[in-house]
């Protein structure tokens, strides 16, 4: 099991939260929840989050021919949200030329130098990346991966995001064994678009990659008689498995169980994941994250053990599936 060692933002260290598994995905339409592929690609990876306290937030719009504008706000009072500086950015036409970066305080804001406006800047984008491609925004996440021999960091947007407007974005792979490369997820925008980022909004997520060399060749006659009677095997026990929802729509567990015990054939859990290390042995260690397809056990049939009692919300359900008890047996239909 590779095990990746997590590094704070090197200009806002300990500020941000910690990478998380499940917390804020995208959510499938009703019908595509039952199926177990769709619902592992909506769970990969860790979901990472800028470096910002509860107060703060940020907007960063692209304006067109290489001119880009950040606003820093932040909210003391729990009312409202108010701007306190801004930073244009203007690229050189050709990227030939002077780098300019103009600060902008507003008007009655407590006082607060250029300098540290721009570190406050430069914690939460990458200025020198802007316009790389055109129109592209880079942000910063609040943590860093360092991985082990021969594991790449792939930091990429959410998958199955598919509500619009979703603002494109470019995958990123970097060798994280030897660079510690900070995080930087690039956005692409148009003219007049911009962007909104906020404490416990997530900004991308990152999974790693061993860095192995692939060679593809034909498969033997004998192999593909092999896989021609593993297809009909699964087909035929798909087939024999299938169960109707309350609103008509028919699904087969056979995948997800067939890959469950598969997983614990050979000492895997598919709940759970342990948290990655604290970069710091200051920081306390966090609790296992627990990964569960949404539609498990109450839509899926098979032997349970009995619930005797009403747990709270949170708890964990007496039914011993390692779910909280709302995403379990206390779900509303």
């Amino acid at each position: 099991m590779m095990e990746a060692r997590l590094f704070p933002n090197s200009r806002r260290p300990g500020v941000g939260l910690k990478p998380r598994r499940e917390s804020q995905r995208p959510l499938l339409p009703q019908h595509a929840r039952h199926c177990p592929v769709l619902e592992a690609g909506s769970a990969l990876g860790f979901l990472l989050y800028p470096p910002l306290e509860q107060h703060e937030s940020f907007h960063l719009e692209y304006q067109g021919e290489g001119q880009y504008r950040f606003v820093y706000y932040v909210n003391l009072t729990g009312a409202k949200w108010e701007p306190i500086f801004s930073v244009a950015v203007m690229l050189p036409v050709g990227g030939i030329g002077v780098f300019k970066e103009e600060v902008t305080f507003m008007p009655g804001v407590p006082s607060l130098s250029r300098e540290k406006a721009l570190l406050l800047a430069r914690s939460t984008i990458v200025s020198e990346d802007l316009g790389t491609p055109a129109g592209a925004i880079t942000i910063r996440g609040a943590w860093n991966f360092q991985t082990e021999h021969g594991w790449d960091t792939v930091y990429a947007p959410i998958f199955n995001a598919i509500e619009r407007p979703v603002a494109p974005m470019l995958t990123v792979r970097v060798e994280t064994d030897w660079y510690a490369h900070e995080s930087e997820f690039r956005y692409v925008l148009q003219p007049g678009e911009g962007i909104s980022i906020a404490h416990s909004m997530p900004i991308g997520q990152v999974f790693f990659v061993p860095r192995e060399q692939i060679t593809l060749r034909d498969c033997s006659d004998e192999e593909l008689l092999a896989i021609g009677r593993s297809q009909d095997e699964f087909a035929r026990e798909k087939a024999a498995l299938k169960f109707t929802t309350s609103y008509g729509v028919p699904y087969s567990p056979h995948y997800l169980r067939k890959s469950r015990s598969r997983n614990a054939s050979t000492g895997q859990s598919w709940q759970e994941v342990t948290s990655l290390p604290p970069a710091d042995a200051s920081l306390p260690a966090e609790q296992p994250t627990l990964i569960s397809p949404r539609f498990d056990v109450d839509l899926v049939p098979g032997p349970q053990a009995p619930v005797t009692r009403r747990a709270g919300r949170n708890e964990p359900c007496p039914c011993g599936s390692g779910m909280k008890y709302k995403k379990c047996h206390g779900r509303v239909p």
